[in-house]
C-alpha cells in the first residue's frame, strides 16, 4: 500500500461537531430531504443487489452513516466506515439506532484518496454523494484508482451527470453567474466519467438514475476488470 497524494478540498474543512449534527438532522427531519433519502435508499438497495450483495463493504466517505441501515439489511455483511471528518463518524455512531451502529465493525478517520487499509480490503467500496464535489479529473482518477486497490470486486458510486433537465437548468444558471475559482459541486458529463471509470480499471455494470431525464443524480455499479 502506497501513500496517495491527498487533494485539498475546501469544503472538507467545515465539518466540526455542530455541522456534523446539522448534516445528520437535515436528512432526518426535512420532508423533501426525507423523500429524497427514501429514493436514495431504494437505489442503494438495488445497486447492492446488482453488485452481488457483497459480504464486506467500506462506506467511504461515510458522512453520518445515512446508508448504514441499507448496508446492514444483510445480517452477515461486514461493514466498515471511513470519513475525512471524525466528527461526522462520531455523529453517525452516536445518533443512529444502536442496532445499526453496532453493525459497524470498524470506523476510522481517513481521506478517501488514501485509505489506510490493505489491497482487496473489502468486496465493495460504497461511495455516495461525494464525486460531484471533485472538479479536477486528476482528483477523480486518484479516488477511483484507490477504490480499485481497496475493493476486490466492485464499487458503488454516485454523482451528478448531464443529459437531464436539472443539469440543463444548472448549466444555464452557471453561465449567468460570475466565474468562480472554486466550485463546490458540479455536473460531470456521463461520457467523461465513464471513460474515467474505464481508465481506472472498471467496467460499468449498471447506471441507476434518481429520476431519468429529470434529475442529475446517477448511481453506478462498477466491476473491476
Amino acid at each position: 500500500m502506497e501513500n496517495q497524494p491527498v487533494p485539498d478540498l475546501e469544503f472538507s474543512q467545515k465539518y466540526d461537531e455542530a455541522h456534523a449534527k446539522y448534516y445528520f438532522d437535515k436528512h432526518e427531519n426535512e420532508f423533501w430531504r426525507k423523500l429524497s433519502n427514501w429514493r436514495d435508499h431504494q437505489i442503494a438497495r438495488k445497486a447492492l443487489k446488482i453488485a452481488g450483495e457483497p459480504k464486506s463493504v467500506l462506506d467511504a466517505p461515510c458522512g453520518t452513516g445515512r446508508f448504514w441501515d441499507v448496508l446492514a439489511e444483510q445480517p452477515e455483511r461486514i461493514i466498515h466506515a471511513s470519513d475525512y471528518s471524525q466528527n461526522m463518524i462520531d455523529a453517525g455512531l452516536r445518533y443512529r439506532p444502536a442496532e445499526i451502529s453496532k453493525r459497524i465493525q470498524s470506523s476510522f478517520q481517513a481521506s478517501a484518496f488514501s485509505l489506510p487499509v490493505p489491497d482487496d480490503f473489502v468486496e465493495c467500496v460504497f461511495c455516495i454523494r461525494f464525486v460531484h464535489h471533485l472538479a479536477k479529473a486528476e482528483d477523480r482518477l486518484t479516488l477511483l484508482r484507490e477504490f480499485h486497490r481497496v475493493a476486490s470486486s466492485s464499487v458503488i458510486i454516485s454523482l451528478w451527470v448531464d443529459g437531464n433537465y436539472k443539469a440543463w437548468v444548472r448549466s444555464r444558471r452557471e453561465k449567468a453567474r460570475d466565474a468562480h475559482q472554486y466550485q463546490n459541486r458540479l455536473v460531470i458529463p456521463a461520457k467523461r466519467i465513464e471513460q474515467e471509470f474505464q481508465d481506472s480499471g472498471f467496467r460499468v455494470d449498471a447506471a441507476l438514475d434518481f429520476m431519468r431525464y429529470y434529475h442529475m443524480w446517477r448511481t453506478y455499479v462498477l466491476k473491476k476488470i
